[in-house]
C-alpha cells in the first residue's frame, strides 16, 4: 500500500490510499483544487478515485465534501449522524452518490477492506480508519478524543499508522487559547497530544519488539499555535526511538508518498 498526506491540521485534512486495484481518499477537509493539484504532483488523477470516506462531521474534515463528489463523481461513505450533523452547518449541497456505513462496521473496496472504529471525539458520530489489503495494515486514527479502549489492540495490528499529535502540553497550557478551549482540546472528547501519542507508539513497539509490524508512523493533525514539527518529532524519538520511522504530515502541503513494504 501507498499513502499519501496531501494536508493535515485543523486547517484541514485529506488523505490518499493506493493498491494494486484500489484508490481511496480519507476526508475532505481542503478544497476539491488543493487535492487535484497535490495528487498531481505525484502522478496520480483524483478522477480515478474510488470513493471518498468521512471520518465525522468537523469543517476541517469535511467542508469539502459536496464538491468533490460533484466535481470528481465517486460516491460518499459516511454514517447517517455525519451526514445531517454536516448538512446542519457545512452547507454541502446536493450530493448524488451517498453510501452509508454503520460505526464499527467494514466497507470492501474489491480486495480492499476498510474497517471503521468509533472514536470518543466530540463529534456527531466519528470513526477512525483501518484499511486491510493482502496481509497488510494501515491506520488513519486522527481525532480520537482519548486513547480509548481497544485503541492500542488497534495499533499492534497495524504495518503502519497515520496518528494524531495535536499538540504540546507545555505550549498549550502557556499559549493563548481560552481555558474553556484548553479544557476542550484536553478533554476525553478531544486531541491525543504528543507525549499521549508517543506513549502509544512506545508500548506498541515494547508489548511487539519480538514481532514489531509497525513500520512507521506518520504524525498528523499538529496544532499551528501548540506545536511544531520539531517539537512533535523530537518527542516522539525519545519516547520510541530509532525502532520506527517517524514522519510529520504537513499542515500545508503534500507529503512524500509512504509505502509500506
Amino acid at each position: 500500500m501507498k499513502l499519501i498526506s496531501l494536508q493535515s491540521g485543523s486547517n484541514g485534512n485529506c488523505f490518499y490510499v493506493e493498491t494494486p486495484n484500489v484508490r481511496l481518499l480519507f476526508d475532505a477537509g481542503i478544497s476539491a483544487r488543493q487535492a487535484q493539484i497535490r495528487l498531481a504532483q505525484h502522478g496520480r488523477d483524483i478522477t480515478k478515485v474510488d470513493a471518498l470516506l468521512i471520518s465525522h462531521d468537523h469543517s476541517d474534515h469535511a467542508k469539502s465534501m459536496g464538491v468533490f463528489q460533484r466535481k470528481f463523481d465517486f460516491p460518499v461513505y459516511l454514517t447517517r449522524r455525519t451526514l445531517a450533523a454536516s448538512q446542519r452547518y457545512l452547507k454541502t449541497g446536493k450530493m448524488n452518490k451517498v453510501r452509508f456505513f454503520t460505526a464499527g462496521s467494514s466497507i470492501a473496496f474489491q480486495d480492499v477492506a476498510v474497517h471503521t472504529i468509533p472514536t470518543p471525539h466530540d463529534s456527531a458520530e466519528g470513526v477512525a480508519f483501518v484499511i486491510e489489503h493482502a496481509g497488510q495494515r494501515v491506520g488513519i486514527l486522527t481525532d480520537l478524543g482519548h486513547a480509548f479502549d481497544g485503541l492500542r489492540d488497534v495499533l499492534r495490528s497495524l504495518d503502519a499508522v497515520i496518528i494524531e499529535s495535536n499538540y504540546d502540553d507545555a505550549m498549550l497550557e502557556h499559549g493563548r487559547y481560552p481555558q474553556q478551549l484548553k479544557k476542550r482540546i484536553r478533554g476525553a472528547g478531544g486531541h491525543l497530544s504528543n507525549v499521549d501519542a508517543a506513549l502509544l507508539l512506545h508500548e506498541t513497539v515494547s508489548q511487539t519488539s519480538d514481532n514489531l509490524r509497525l513500520q512507521w508512523a506518520c504524525l498528523c493533525h499538529l496544532s499551528e499555535d501548540n506545536n511544531s514539527p520539531e517539537v512533535a518529532r523530537r518527542t516522539h524519538q525519545d519516547l520510541v526511538g530509532d525502532v520506527v520511522e517517524i514522519h510529520v504530515a504537513s499542515r500545508d502541503g503534500v507529503s512524500d508518498i509512504m509505502e509500506v513494504k
